[in-house]
């Protein structure tokens, strides 16, 4: 068991004899006093007159596929553990969703069932750190010309958003995000309208099956003078239990800290202030929008300045500065930089490399389709990894392993989760993938992890694997019926459109 490196003893043969696709055989809630809840504006309780046909149907869905005993054996395993590292002819066994044994060989008795992973690339499953899993219904509708720009887009068509179009939305992202590898997402969700959005965009992420966090926000359009919805997350907070789907879904603040992407003091003190205690007293992590953009530049140190940068998950951060760097560092902030909307945008290069070198947690994210186009994270892990060496001018200024990592284990340290997914070792969840290398792109096999950095697209993902159930076998899905999902999709999309009267 070692890592991979050029002089490395796997074998060529064992990895790429069998078949193409595998055969089977045989968070404590604090009390506030109502004075401490009255310090800010509150944001007016609107009307939930919504109409039948938007209504949202309770957190029933569809079955998931049951957990099992499943052992991978003679797959090419990327462990992403230090202490384990790569096993080219490895095994993998998995016991009522968690790992049990990553070895040469494992026993095989007990009435497992057997995956053959020749092959196959057997690695953790992308952990993604901050995505507006929403507006995946608009996908592909801004960014032409100036008049359907991002913003503007996405804040004139979130406001006619039902609860239903954000199912709709949200149900397409995470069925796209399993397919393509993500086990766990952090939902970002910024269009909550009143409680029912919150709710349908969690139904959807319970049918799923996916890992996550759900990180309650802002409306589209929201009045910067007001609050969040403070007393529907705490509600949401105490009824938990029927949300969490076996505790695969865990509850966040999607902060909008001091502007996000507004100048650095749009959002005036009272109001981050009571959102951020807010969060503090329900024992709720907080993910924030932070020098992200030129107009937002300083805002770090102003979280900073103001205490409040304490174990936060900083977004973007493109025009973090060196002392920034610093104080999220002392401050034990994480961060996650979504490369290919910063780019796509135009924000800028997120420091990456700097962010790594100062010891910081650093996740890649997707942040959203309506921008970058799918949810893809080998193509993001390629344009992270392409910034680094080309902003550096040197070939090896970031290595495909290392930017593995952030899209693994590190991303795992980045939403605080690493103690149970992000790694394949005994004791953690089985949230894994199985990489089918026996396909044109990856038919010439070289160094594994620039394989699946530079060469592998979510098409090769042959096996999805999330907390113990498969939820895609043989490169299909197995409980998520695609094709209706999209027409629906299509259908919420056109009606959308025409209720906003957009092209």
């Amino acid at each position: 068991m070692t890592d991979f490196d050029d002089r490395g003893s796997w074998t060529r043969r064992r990895l790429l004899a069998g078949a193409t696709a595998f055969g089977v055989t045989g968070l404590a809630l604090g009390a506030a006093n109502a004075q401490e809840r009255n310090t800010a504006p509150r944001r007016p309780q609107p009307k939930r007159n919504i109409a039948a046909a938007n209504a949202v149907p309770p957190l029933e869905g569809p079955s998931l596929p049951p957990r099992g005993n499943y052992i991978i054996r003679n797959a090419y395993v990327m462990s992403m553990e230090k202490g384990i590292g790569d096993i080219p002819d490895g095994h993998v066994q998995v016991r009522n969703g968690e790992i049990v044994a990553v070895d040469e060989k494992v026993n095989t008795a007990g009435g497992a069932t057997v995956i053959d992973g020749r092959g196959m690339i057997v690695l953790p499953g992308f952990v993604e750190t901050h995505w507006h899993m929403w507006n995946s219904l608009l996908r592909g509708m801004s960014g032409e010309k100036p008049d359907y720009g991002y913003f503007r887009t996405t804040a004139q068509l979130g406001a006619q958003f039902t609860p239903d179009d954000i199912y709709q939305g949200t149900r397409l992202a995470a069925l796209e995000a399993i397919s393509s590898g993500i086990t766990s997402v952090h939902n970002w969700a910024h269009n909550i309208r009143n409680p029912d959005f919150a709710r349908a965009d969690l139904r959807a992420l319970k049918e799923a099956g996916i890992r996550g966090r759900f990180s309650y926000g802002p409306m589209q359009g929201h009045d910067l003078k007001q609050t969040i919805d403070l007393a529907d997350l705490e509600k949401l907070k105490d009824d938990w239990t029927q949300y969490s789907n076996g505790q695969l879904l865990t509850l966040g603040m999607a902060w909008r800290g001091q502007g996000g992407n507004q100048p650095a003091n749009a959002v005036p003190e009272a109001v981050w202030r009571a959102e951020f205690e807010a969060a503090q007293r329900l024992g709720l992590p907080v993910s924030v929008h932070s020098s992200g953009s030129k107009t937002a530049v300083g805002q770090i140190a102003g979280l900073d300045k103001a205490g409040m940068l304490k174990n936060v998950q900083v977004i973007h951060a493109v025009y973090a500065t060196p002392d920034e760097i610093s104080a999220m560092k002392a401050a034990g902030a994480t961060i996650s930089v979504s490369p290919t909307s910063e780019l796509r945008i135009g924000f800028g290069l997120a420091p990456i490399s700097a962010f790594i070198d100062a010891d910081i947690p650093v996740g890649l994210s997707v942040d959203t389709v309506e921008l970058v186009g799918n949810a893809d994270m080998f193509a993001i892990m390629k344009t992270a990894q392409g910034i680094e060496n080309g902003r550096a001018e040197n070939e090896f200024k970031i290595s495909a392993r290392r930017v593995l990592e952030l899209a693994t284990i590190e991303g795992a340290r980045s939403m605080g989760i690493d103690d149970k997914v992000g790694s394949l070792k005994p004791g953690k969840r089985a949230d894994l993938i199985m990489v089918n290398t026996r396909v044109p792109n990856l038919g010439v096999f070289g160094h594994p992890a620039v394989m699946m950095v530079t060469a592998a697209q979510p098409g090769n993902v042959d096996t999805v694997m999330v907390d113990g159930r498969i939820l895609k076998k043989g490169g299909k899905l197995t409980h998520l019926n695609a094709d209706r999902i999209v027409q629906e999709a299509n259908d919420a999309n056109a009606a959308l459109r025409k209720r906003a009267k957009w092209w």
